[in-house]
């Protein structure tokens, strides 16, 4: 994986530079939007306008992610970390922000800092990552994204968990696995085209 990505150096620059580039264009575009939500939010529930998740970025470093927050406050504190189908801890305004993706926008900023990239596996919660064996963590040698295979095909992830009886469970041992295998795939076809498709993907399965 290594020889690999020691050849996709140059493609790895631009995309840096197209990340960098884009996140501030998009930040500056946004800022009116992004003050709107804000109000929105605070005036929904009460609690701080962004939420912080510590989440482990490329080489092992860990990062805080920023999200506009969609559910009651210290959520994390009343129940799993991974949130399922009606969780009641979602916040009415949280349930728009989440099924238009809008809650994802701050992550602009993560790109921005280059803690994340548009394109790249999810990143995710330590806990999750200590499940790794030695192949799976091959994807932590590129920056996280704020999109990849596996948020196309898991676009309704949370809605599958609310089938199982264990859903932290279900997570771990079967879409977990399916992510990771899917992001070992876009690492082994990682170009600016594959990048491409995918942001436009993406941005279909959300309007659709």
């Amino acid at each position: 994986m290594d020889h690999l990505l020691e050849k996709k150096k140059t493609q790895l620059f631009i995309k840096r530079v197209f990340d960098f580039i884009v996140s501030i264009i998009g930040l500056i575009i946004l800022l009116p939007f992004f003050l709107i939500i804000s109000l929105i939010i605070k005036l929904d529930s009460k609690g701080p306008v962004f939420f912080k998740q510590i989440r482990v970025g490329k080489d092992g470093k860990e990062f805080k992610i920023l999200k506009f927050r969609t559910m009651v406050q210290d959520a994390e504190k009343k129940g799993m970390q991974i949130t399922v189908g009606k969780d009641i801890r979602i916040t009415k305004s949280g349930h728009v922000l989440r099924k238009t993706k809008i809650d994802e926008l701050p992550q602009l900023i993560n790109v921005l800092i280059g803690d994340m990239s548009f394109v790249g596996p999810r990143p995710e919660v330590p806990k999750y990552v200590k499940l790794y064996d030695v192949n799976q963590r091959n994807i932590l040698k590129v920056r996280p994204g704020i999109t990849d295979y596996a948020s196309i095909e898991y676009k309704n992830e949370s809605d599958i968990l609310a089938l199982s009886d264990d859903p932290e469970t279900a997570y771990i041992k079967t879409i977990m696995v399916e992510k990771l295998s899917l992001n070992l795939k876009y690492l082994s076809n990682m170009s600016l085209f594959t990048d491409a498709k995918l942001i436009f993907l993406t941005i279909f399965k959300i309007i659709r």
